[in-house]
C-alpha cells in the first residue's frame, strides 16, 4: 500500500480526504498510480496535467515520473499559477 497524503483546501475539496492508501502490488510511477486508481484520485489528473501539483515521495521533491512502490509515502499540494519555466508567478 502507498500512503497518500493531500495538502491544501483546493485538492482536499477535490478528493473528498486528506490521507488515504492506494494498491501498489507493483512499483509504478506517480502519474500512473493516479491514472490506475481514478475512482478515488481522478480529480487530481487534471491538477497533474495543468502542472499544478506539487509533488513528494518519501520526503523528498519528486515528479509525476518518480518510481513508486508499496510503503511510499506520497505527499501532494497544490501549486496554483505556475509558469512554463517552473517558477511561480508572483505579482510585485
Amino acid at each position: 500500500m502507498v500512503t497518500v497524503l493531500v495538502f491544501g483546501l483546493t485538492l482536499r475539496d477535490a478528493v473528498g480526504e486528506t490521507e488515504f492508501e492506494c494498491e501498489a502490488s507493483e512499483p509504478t510511477t506517480v502519474r500512473k498510480l493516479i491514472e490506475a486508481n481514478q475512482d478515488r484520485m481522478g480529480p487530481l489528473l487534471q491538477f497533474l496535467l495543468n502542472r499544478e501539483l506539487m509533488i513528494a515521495v518519501n520526503k523528498k521533491v519528486s515528479g509525476e515520473d518518480t518510481v513508486i512502490k508499496d510503503g511510499d509515502i506520497m505527499k501532494l499540494s497544490h501549486q496554483s499559477r505556475t509558469s512554463y519555466d517552473g517558477t511561480r508567478d508572483i505579482p510585485v
